[in-house]
C-alpha cells in the first residue's frame, strides 16, 4: 500500500512540475510577444501615403573617434601623456601637445586650420603628437593657466619649451586660426633647436 501512495505522489509531483513549467513557458512567450509588439515601430509605408518624418530625425552615422580627433587623421598620435613623453625621449623627437575642447568654438576653428594646412601637417610628421581634451596632472603644461586651445612643445629631454610661444602675453601658448604662419615658424623653431641643442 505504501508503494501505491508513493507512486501516486510521484505521478502527482511530476504532473505539477510539468504543469508549472508549461505555465512559465507560456507566460515567458506571452511576455516576449508583448514586448516585441510594444517596441516595434510601423516602418511600412502604404502605397500612395507619405511617411511621417516630423518625429524621426535621421542623423548621419557617427564615425569612430580616432586619436587625432580631427587634427590630422593621417598623422600618428599618441594616446596618453606618459606614452608621448616616453616616445619623445626614446625616439629623440620633440613632442607637440595640443590642449583643446570638443565644444570650444576657438578649438574647433584652430583644428580646421591645423588639419587643412599642408605645411603644418607635413611638419607635424616630425613630432610626437598628442592632443588632450582634459588637463594632465603635470603643472608644467599649464604654466600660465588652463585655457584652450593651447599648443606646447617639449623637447626629448622632457623640458617644456617656454621660449616657443604664441603672440599673446597673457596666454603664452594660445594660437588662433590666423596664427597658422606663426605656428609653422614655431614648429620649425622646435625642430631646429632640437638639432642644434642635442
Amino acid at each position: 500500500m505504501n508503494k501505491y501512495y508513493s507512486g501516486e505522489r510521484d505521478f502527482l509531483l511530476v504532473f505539477m512540475v510539468r504543469f508549472a513549467m508549461e505555465k512559465i513557458s507560456v507566460s515567458a512567450f506571452l511576455l516576449l510577444v508583448a514586448l516585441s509588439y510594444a517596441l516595434a515601430k510601423d516602418t511600412t509605408v502604404k502605397p500612395g501615403a507619405k511617411k511621417d518624418t516630423k518625429d524621426t530625425k535621421v542623423s548621419p552615422p557617427k564615425l569612430p573617434q580616432t586619436l587625432s580627433r580631427g587634427w590630422g587623421d593621417q598623422l600618428i598620435w599618441t594616446q596618453t601623456y606618459e606614452e608621448a613623453l616616453y616616445k619623445s625621449k626614446s625616439s629623440n623627437k620633440p613632442l607637440m601637445i595640443i590642449h583643446h575642447l570638443d565644444e570650444c568654438p576657438h578649438s574647433q576653428a584652430l583644428k580646421k586650420v591645423f588639419a587643412e594646412n599642408k605645411e603644418i601637417q607635413k611638419l607635424a610628421e616630425q613630432f610626437i603628437l598628442l592632443n588632450l581634451v582634459y588637463e594632465t596632472t603635470d603643472k608644467h603644461l599649464s604654466p600660465d593657466g588652463q585655457y584652450v586651445p593651447r599648443i606646447m612643445f617639449i623637447d626629448p629631454s622632457l623640458t617644456v619649451r617656454a621660449d616657443i610661444t604664441g603672440r599673446y602675453s597673457n596666454r603664452l601658448y594660445a594660437y588662433e586660426p590666423s596664427d597658422a604662419a606663426l605656428l609653422v615658424d614655431n614648429m620649425k623653431k622646435a625642430l631646429k633647436l632640437l638639432k642644434t641643442e642635442l
